[in-house]
């Protein structure tokens, strides 16, 4: 899965849900003898479930010279095991009617199966066999590393925008894995090694680096007692954590600029702020996600006065992760009008994050944001799937898998003066990362295909 979908998800999950319900059902949560953490939350509405297997691993974990490792294990884990053939996995959760994907991001790479409930015995016997049992060898390795070179022609090489993104963070973060784009640079893919992926495998997939995350209509005890029959016959392996490589503290912009087959120029700011996981104070996360809510969207402060009134913009957004390992950054993205040059935009985008600290937000402009978490959050609850996503990436950065059952209550709590608050104290200049996009002038190259993902959708 690209990139960019998944952190467009992860916003979409920590920005509008988490509103806690009088009736809504509880976590069960359990841990096996060998370490593996089981989250189940029951929902009876549909005679469903979704079975989600998310490893602690990921781009941020990868050493220089592998980068894109999870994401290339992640392709191979569907060439087969000891006992099922490539591609027989996913054959069998069609036949029974139900759908199946995985997807790698920077902090976990997961797996998951949406199946009738009568199934549910069946997927957690085969995602188990997968977890220990991988079959890897340089007949399905060859051909399946192209498929991955591919994808990233197709996802990042012939699309500029992607590509700002990759070389910005590569420039936000000088000395941290943050810094690693989850499909991995092209160099590396290329000199993947079998011996490579067999390492990546023997050292993290392991049911005590892992967090089986079931939604539906099951019993949380029945749960507990099939991981046993499954994943608990599987022992825990000694998992070696990375060495720490906090990124250096910023002391001035930085800058870059590319030049590429672009129609427009665009421009992204980035300022490093604190996440759930590194936060020394949670409240600064509620209102740096606040604050992201009040500036973006068709009703934010930005589009409104830059994109409406002044007419500098043709778009503009703010972005913001909350649940990070490593941290994160506060993003803000923009399109010029025909027009106008993009050091115009700059300047007036500075002057606004400027605005943020003197002018306090409207409580009108608060209330919008937690109207449309709270109507997100009803939306996400008809979604076995997005019930099951948000506390799978919950738990595999290390917060309580309840953490958002309580999320817009606290978002309430956020004060116009937490916002100023937040904005003076990370978005100022010497915090800045700025990537610029100009026209190259090329305008005829014709775009890679994208590849066959063997019936996955990516």
């Amino acid at each position: 899965m690209r990139l960019r979908l998944i952190v467009v998800g992860l916003v979409t999950l920590l920005a509008t849900s988490g509103l806690k319900a009088a009736d809504q059902p509880r976590l069960f949560e359990a841990q096996l003898d060998n370490g593996l953490q089981i989250v189940v939350k029951q929902d009876q509405r549909a005679p469903v479930v979704v079975h989600q297997m998310w490893y602690r691993v990921g781009a941020n974990y990868e050493p220089q010279g592998l980068t894109g490792v999870s994401h290339m294990l992640e392709h191979m884990m569907f060439k087969g095991t000891e006992t099922m053939e490539p591609g027989a996995f996913s054959r069998r959760v069609s036949q029974m009617g139900g759908r199946e994907n995985a997807f790698t991001s920077s902090n976990f790479t997961a797996y998951f199966q949406i199946v009738g409930k009568q199934h549910l015995a069946e997927v957690m016997q085969m995602e188990s066999d997968r977890m220990a049992n991988l079959k890897l060898t340089e007949a399905q390795f060859q051909p399946e590393r192209d498929v991955v070179i591919q994808e990233r022609l197709w996802a990042v090489e012939d699309r500029p925008s992607s590509k700002l993104f990759e070389q910005f963070k590569a420039t936000a973060y000088l000395s941290s894995p943050e810094r690693n784009p989850v499909i991995g640079w092209m160099a590396d893919i290329k000199n993947y090694q079998l011996a490579d992926l067999q390492d990546w495998y023997d050292r993290w997939y392991a049911p005590n680096n892992a967090t089986l995350v079931v939604v539906g209509d099951v019993d949380p005890h029945e749960v507990v007692e099939l991981a046993k029959q499954t994943y608990g016959q599987y022992p825990a392996r000694d998992i070696i954590q990375p060495r720490l490589q906090p990124e250096i503290k910023q002391q001035g912009m930085r800058r870059i600029e590319l030049k590429d087959a672009t129609p427009v120029p665009s421009i992204i700011l980035g300022f490093h702020v604190p996440s759930l996981v590194s936060a020394d104070s949670a409240d600064e996360v509620y209102a740096l996600s606040v604050l992201a809510s009040v500036l973006d969207g068709d009703s934010g402060r930005l589009t409104q006065e830059m994109v409406r009134e002044q007419q500098i913009a043709s778009s503009i957004g703010t972005f913001y992760r909350a649940n990070g390992r490593l941290g994160s950054q506060f993003f803000f993205s923009a399109q010029p009008q025909a027009g106008v040059d993009i050091e115009q935009l700059e300047a007036e985008l500075i002057k606004q994050i400027e605005r943020i600290k003197t002018e306090p937000m409207s409580q009108q402009a608060l209330n919008r944001v937690l109207a449309q978490a709270e109507a997100q959050y009803v939306y996400n609850q008809d979604s076995v799937q997005a019930q099951a996503m948000s506390i799978g990436m919950m738990v595999s950065v290390g917060l309580p898998a309840d953490t958002m059952e309580t999320w817009v209550d606290n978002l309430r709590q956020v004060t116009p003066a937490q916002l100023q608050a937040v904005a003076k104290k990370y978005l100022h200049t010497d915090n800045m990362t700025v990537g610029i996009l100009r026209p190259s002038g090329e305008t005829n190259r014709r775009p890679t295909a994208k590849p066959d993902f063997g019936g996955r959708s990516h």
